[in-house]
């Protein structure tokens, strides 16, 4: 099957405004349709996860469950993948990782808002602070589909947004035939 329209994962460490970034796209893609799908509402709806960690408040997600369920939808392209790890999609998958990153100090505020553990918190952050999610993207994926984005600002959304659809549509003008 060829696919016409392009798959992106927005990964980033939980805090970096991966939903909000995806949500915009979808709906700022007007001229390619496009489909959040947020991984870890899908994950519970779906009930693909192995169990769930009562110590960190979250589910064990079963990884081959997950792209059984989403291996299909891949084929026609459209999605915007958007959770916290990027490395479990197929490359073949994938035409654009985004990693939103974000100071390490605002992302405990939002983290805090979120009422997250204190130990949630400082993981998250040290992972943001150790590049992990930007780590594992480079080492899943081929330097010339990774975009690093900062996002910490209105403003920083609204350009980073502006880019994701400006890159779709440059996509598909660049594959009229598919891929």
């Amino acid at each position: 099957m060829v696919r016409r329209v392009p798959n992106i994962v927005i990964t980033g460490t939980p805090g970096t405004g991966k939903s909000t970034t995806a949500d915009l796209v979808a709906s700022g893609s007007t001229n390619v349709p496009m489909r959040h799908v947020n991984i870890s509402d899908l994950v519970k709806t779906h009930e693909l996860y192995e169990e769930l960690d009562k110590e960190w408040n979250s589910y064990v997600v079963d990884e081959d469950k997950l792209l059984d369920f989403l291996e299909p939808q891949t084929t026609n392209g459209g999605l915007i993948l958007d959770w916290h790890a990027c490395e479990p999609f197929p490359e073949r998958w994938v035409d654009l990782v985004v990693v939103l990153r974000c100071d390490h100090q605002q992302l405990w505020e939002r983290l805090e808002k979120r009422n997250y553990p204190l130990k949630k918190i400082q993981e998250n952050n040290e992972s943001e602070i150790m590049e992990v999610i930007l780590a594992e993207a480079r080492e899943s994926y081929a330097a010339e589909i990774i975009v690093e984005l900062t996002s910490e600002s209105s403003d920083e959304l609204e350009q980073n947004v502006t880019r994701i659809v400006a890159w779709i549509e440059q996509w598909v003008q660049e594959h009229p035939d598919g891929v």
